[in-house]
């Protein structure tokens, strides 16, 4: 046994006898290859000629995407212009980076710039969440850097970017301020909630939502089966482009080129790989779900409580169009399913919620029999009576959202999760009023 233990002392011993000298992976030290590292990322971002097309997908868009010319030079400035407002897009702004390790080498926007816009924490200035802008990054670490193109992902908020080296013809179009061309942003003008993007003989509801930056198209196949996907787009020269494309079988949907919009209709045309199609307004959804209206009613019944909207009914185009928010006190209109019963009847309510001396009370609303549930998927709503007194200072705008709510034609309901929905006038879909639970 005591043979054993000294042979096991000695082959430890030999062991560590031999590893007295290092045998190094790498000839140089961590800080010499991190510094390196940063050294050849300078170098090519500096060496891109024209520049580099950027595109940052802020984390809180879920899918939205804006675009960014960059050109960095060797004292750690870099002159950039962005998409995401008319003026970015034509007035060059000057800021400062730098090249850091943090972990891994980290490529950080260190001056307020047009990066730090979609992340400022005011909401007025993005149209983000207060506190917390569009969730966005401005220190990006780089995940790797290829002979033309840049992989970065955010070091808060992991937001994802790319950078792509531009051409002459890319940087001269910033320059010369070709993306003042904005004519995709008139799509907020056509007065139907539905619009149809209609490419040769194919169509596709198309919704675009400018704050996200992003556009959800629907349509339905040969077979009968529905699809939906959302992308991001970004502005281009002559029109915007999809980030990703939208494949549809053969049809692969990447850019909207030579956009003209016209007044007429309201009608915006452009071409789409070579072929005229244009977007148009459409008075009902490509496919309507049957089951929406009721899901939506019985939604806030099972919960019991009600929805809720901070603005009124949009009609023909104006929001608050019977002036509902401007009442005396306004908080937001409800609508609360079975409120209560009338000789044997239950009812709906439709009231304005108040706010006074910091407490919020229901003085009156406007009561509905149970609705209407047509096979084809719609509601339509029945006047029954007035709960309470209505001032005669709100009485316009009482009466008329309850005209409109009373529309025969009734509404369509468009589910956007299980507590928001937009409930469409089906008569020609000019009129809506948004929920939320």
């Amino acid at each position: 046994m005591k043979k054993i233990f000294i042979y096991t002392i000695a082959a430890i011993t030999g062991l560590a006898a031999c590893n007295k000298k290092e045998d190094h992976v790498f000839d140089k030290s961590i800080d010499e290859r991190l510094n390196e590292t940063l050294a050849a990322d300078q170098k090519a971002l500096t060496g891109a000629q024209y520049g580099w097309k950027g595109f940052i997908y802020p984390a809180g868009l879920k899918g939205g995407v804006v675009a960014f010319y960059f050109k960095f030079n060797d004292s750690n400035r870099v002159e950039m212009f962005s998409d995401f407002d008319s003026a970015s897009a034509v007035t060059p702004m000057t800021a400062s980076y730098r090249l850091k390790a943090l972990q891994q080498p980290s490529l950080i926007f260190d001056t307020y710039s047009y990066v730090h816009v979609l992340s400022d924490p005011d909401g007025s200035v993005n149209g983000g969440d207060y506190g917390a802008g569009l969730g966005s990054d401005f220190e990006f670490a780089i995940d790797s850097v290829v002979k033309d193109s840049v992989k970065l992902t955010g070091r808060f908020n992991k937001s994802k970017a790319f950078l792509v080296k531009a051409t002459q013809a890319e940087m001269q179009a910033y320059y010369n301020r070709q993306y003042a061309n904005r004519p995709f942003a008139n799509i907020s003008k056509y007065i139907t909630y539905f619009k149809r993007l209609v490419i040769g003989s194919s169509q596709y509801e198309i919704k675009v939502n400018q704050t996200t930056r992003t556009i959800t198209l629907t349509w339905v196949d040969d077979k009968g089966t529905v699809h939906s996907v959302t992308t991001g787009y970004y502005y281009t020269p002559d029109g915007i482009a999809l980030s990703p494309a939208v494949v549809d079988g053969a049809n692969i949907i990447a850019s909207l080129n030579n956009i003209s919009y016209s007044n007429s209709g309201p009608t915006m045309t452009f071409t789409v790989n070579g072929t005229s199609s244009s977007i148009v307004g459409s008075g009902e959804p490509i496919n309507n779900d049957p089951d929406a209206p009721r899901r939506w009613w019985q939604y806030a019944l099972d919960q019991g409580g009600y929805w809720i909207s901070p603005t009124g009914f949009h009609v023909n185009g104006v929001n608050d169009a019977y002036g509902i928010t401007k009442t005396t006190n306004f908080y937001f209109l409800l609508y609360w399913p079975q409120y209560g019963t009338q000789s044997g009847i239950p009812y709906d309510l439709a009231g304005s919620v108040k706010l006074v001396n910091n407490s919020l009370s229901l003085p009156y609303g406007i009561a509905y029999r149970p609705p209407n549930f047509t096979g084809d998927g719609r509601v339509s709503f029945t006047y029954y009576g007035t709960l309470g007194t209505v001032p005669t200072a709100d009485s316009i705008p009482v009466y008329k959202t309850a005209i409109q709510f009373t529309d025969a034609s009734g509404y369509y309901l468009v589910r956007l999760d299980s507590t928001h929905y937009d409930m469409v006038s089906a008569k020609d879909g000019k009129a809506w009023i948004s929920w939320q639970y």
